[in-house]
């Protein structure tokens, strides 16, 4: 199994990105919220992976940390409906803390906003991996460490992107609308912003 690849990125779109080693490119299925945090062509990284075996296709999905590449897997693996393209769907509408704090709370609406994703969909993701995710997963995940997969961008799992979401939300943001202003601003100042300037920066 090919749990990481590490190379030269050659191009990337929001939802692909081609990585060269040893003279070969690696054509790798990509989120948004991956590609976000991708460095210029012509740099180095990293990205966590999953090989989808098929009869007649073998496809590579990354990641930037190896925490959403494994809820990639989970939600496969687990949920009656979702295959990867889906998966890959609500992990490019939804950071990862997002997304498991949605489930967590049984947050349906925000779920449902997803591209493609219906109220079904959506119900079974909270039936399906709420215990798995549990009440503490916004605080695990913004526990984990900082990826060498994305050396330009915010980890994450990062508490600050958490908090800034969570600030929005309480100003009567939409969680989807919430995590996109904060993954921009998170872009823009850097990773030493601090929850405070994230804020402003969403708000602004």
């Amino acid at each position: 199994m090919i749990t990481s690849i590490q190379g030269i990125l050659a191009a990337a779109t929001p939802l692909q990105a081609t990585i060269e080693i040893n003279g070969l490119g690696y054509e790798v299925n990509i989120p948004v919220t991956t590609a976000e945090r991708l460095p210029a062509a012509g740099g180095a990284v990293k990205l966590h992976t999953v090989v989808i075996y098929r009869e007649d296709a073998q496809t590579l999905y990354g990641f930037a940390t190896a925490e959403e590449r494994d809820f990639f897997r989970l939600m496969i693996d687990h949920v009656s409906g979702v295959g990867p393209k889906v998966a890959l769907t609500i992990m490019s509408k939804l950071s990862l803390p997002s997304l498991r704090a949605a489930i967590s709370a049984g947050d349906i609406a925000t779920l449902a906003k997803c591209p493609g994703i219906g109220k079904k969909t959506a119900e079974r993701l909270v039936v399906e991996l709420r215990a798995k995710v549990g009440p503490a997963a916004g605080a695990s995940a913004g526990a984990a460490a900082p990826s060498a997969a994305a050396p330009g961008g915010a980890p994450a799992g990062d508490t600050r992107i958490h908090d800034a979401v969570l600030a929005l939300t309480a100003l009567g943001y939409k969680t989807a609308q919430a995590d996109e202003a904060v993954r921009r601003a998170a872009l823009t100042l850097g990773p030493k912003a601090t929850t405070e300037q994230l804020i402003k920066k969403a708000l602004g």
